[in-house]
């Protein structure tokens, strides 16, 4: 019987395809050692829902690696709300050139997080902020994302008003996010995510 990390590679290597994404061994290896991270922590944190290995890598990785293609060289991205690291880390282990600022209100769930950037060995391209965004100074970003942020459609508005204005906003969400963004910028975009019937990556720029 295989174990749960080897479904969780095994689910990896089976969908990246249908998410458009592309692996190699080294990023496999080295994703599996962060969904490791998250299934130790989880008791304590409740970091994400409890799942099967499987659907940790199709739900929250490939998910997440769906960033990658929208992120140029040396992108500098700003995960709002990053929880369990969730878009941000696993496009870290996947991109050696990007770097990011992951922001989480809760000081506990910011321990989990540089405790993983160290141990992931992506301190030297990953900063944590125990803060709200709206208490602080965004840092210059490519790139700003959320993925799983309390009450996502009410802090909108000032999640947007907040993003550095060269930035390129790439939100994870449903129908109401979606139509929310269409209301309050010009030019939004919508990608399905796989497996999912009213499940968006969400991809629109600040005024």
């Amino acid at each position: 019987m295989p174990t749960a990390v080897e479904e969780f590679e095994a689910a990896l290597r089976a969908h990246a395809p249908q998410f458009g994404v592309t692996i190699d061994n080294d990023a496999v290896a080295r994703l599996s050692d962060y969904y490791n991270l998250v299934i130790k922590w989880n008791p304590r944190l409740h970091l994400v829902a409890s799942c099967a290995a499987a659907e940790f890598a199709t739900r929250h990785v490939l998910e997440s690696l769906m960033l990658v293609r929208h992120l140029s060289t040396n992108a500098h991205v700003i995960d709002v709300g990053s929880g369990a690291g969730l878009p941000s880390i696993p496009c870290l282990l996947a991109r050696a050139d990007i770097r990011a600022t992951l922001i989480d209100s809760s000081q506990r769930k910011a321990v989990f997080l540089k405790e993983a950037l160290r141990q992931l060995n992506l301190t030297n391209r990953a900063d944590v902020m125990s803060a709200r965004f709206q208490e602080i100074t965004p840092p210059p970003a490519n790139v700003v994302t959320c993925r799983a942020l309390d009450r996502f459609e009410d802090a909108l508005p000032s999640l947007i008003g907040w993003a550095p204005r060269a930035s390129t906003l790439l939100f994870f969400g449903g129908n109401r996010l979606l139509s929310q963004t269409q209301r309050l910028l010009p030019q939004v975009e919508a990608e399905l995510i796989p497996t999912s019937e009213r499940r968006f990556l969400i991809t629109a720029r600040p005024k």
